[in-house]
């Protein structure tokens, strides 16, 4: 299937289905030992938690075995599918080694250049970046303390003790736009910029649904009651492995008062002062600064 159909204007950044992940291929070692040594091939490298940027107009930087051939190791290749047409890995190399490639671009976090690179390359580095933090993560098995390893091209690791298989796994997470109408909910956390506000949000817990995860989260951190929850969008979110689930909500109550100590500030604004010069709404990178423009876009 050609992901490219799948592909819609209207998406978040780090979103949108640019890779095929071709998961039929994952456990076909002939092809995947092939694609590794082919020079159609291209690699992802991840140094520490960065991933590989150049050029003015910044795109991530994807190299060509010859030039990774030294940091190659076939056990630890993540295979990620299919990306303009060829067979796309992510390379991960330890970040106490000297910084590498710096002739082909800069390591960069996500965070700050990804707004910056098209839609579909940030796509890939997120992609890329969150299988490299969780293979790091799970070196060792949480049944029976045995090592683990590699397996179907890097997408899933295997016990080499018990046998138990081991998935990746992302931690779903809501965040909200609240509004009476006529103004929005936003709240800051203590070690934000002076002045940055932004939506609430928080991880749904277990034996939690989204919509009961969103009035919890709300109610705990603002003493604000929610009624009707409405999704907006999601945005995988790779810092390490959360995945964003955007909500608009209706409150019910307006009566702010900081119930967990989550939040140091948290207060309601109009569009009107959204709007002004100097306020500090969230990074555009965000799906949060998503949900504050779609409040500003809509009749009060």
């Amino acid at each position: 299937m050609n992901n490219k159909h799948l592909v819609i204007k209207d998406f978040n950044i780090f979103a949108g289905a640019f890779v095929n992940r071709s998961s039929e291929r994952r456990r076909d070692s002939v092809w995947l030992e092939q694609a590794a040594t082919s020079t159609d091939s291209r690699f992802v490298v991840v140094w520490g938690e960065k991933c590989l940027v150049g050029g003015d107009s910044p795109h991530l930087v994807l190299l060509q075995r010859v030039q990774i051939e030294s940091y190659i190791n076939h056990e630890h290749l993540i295979f990620l599918g299919l990306f303009r047409d060829q067979a796309i890995f992510a390379v991960a190399i330890v970040s106490e080694l000297a910084l590498p490639f710096s002739k082909f671009g800069v390591f960069q976090d996500l965070h700050f250049i990804g707004a910056g690179l098209p839609h579909d390359e940030a796509n890939l580095a997120a992609h890329a970046r969150a299988l490299v933090l969780w293979h790091q993560s799970q070196l060792f098995c949480g049944v029976c303390g045995s090592q683990t390893k590699q397996d179907s091209g890097g997408n899933s690791r295997i016990c080499i003790g018990c046998g138990k298989r081991l998935f990746p796994r992302v931690d779903p997470a809501i965040i909200v736009l609240v509004s009476d109408g006529e103004r929005c909910l936003l709240g800051r956390k203590e070690h934000w910029p002076e002045g940055r506000y932004s939506t609430i949000s928080g991880f749904v817990e277990p034996g939690e649904s989204l919509e009961d995860g969103v009035r919890r989260e709300v109610f705990e951190e603002t003493n604000v009651q929610v009624g009707k929850v409405s999704y907006h969008s999601s945005q995988p979110w790779p810092f390490p492995a959360a995945l964003m689930l955007g909500f608009t909500a209706e409150a019910e109550s307006q009566n702010i008062k900081l119930n967990d100590g989550e939040l140091e500030d948290a207060r309601w604004f109009t569009r009107e002062q959204l709007s002004t010069e100097g306020m500090k709404l969230p990074f555009r990178i965000s799906i949060a600064r998503r949900l504050v423009d779609h409040f500003l876009e809509q009749d009060s």
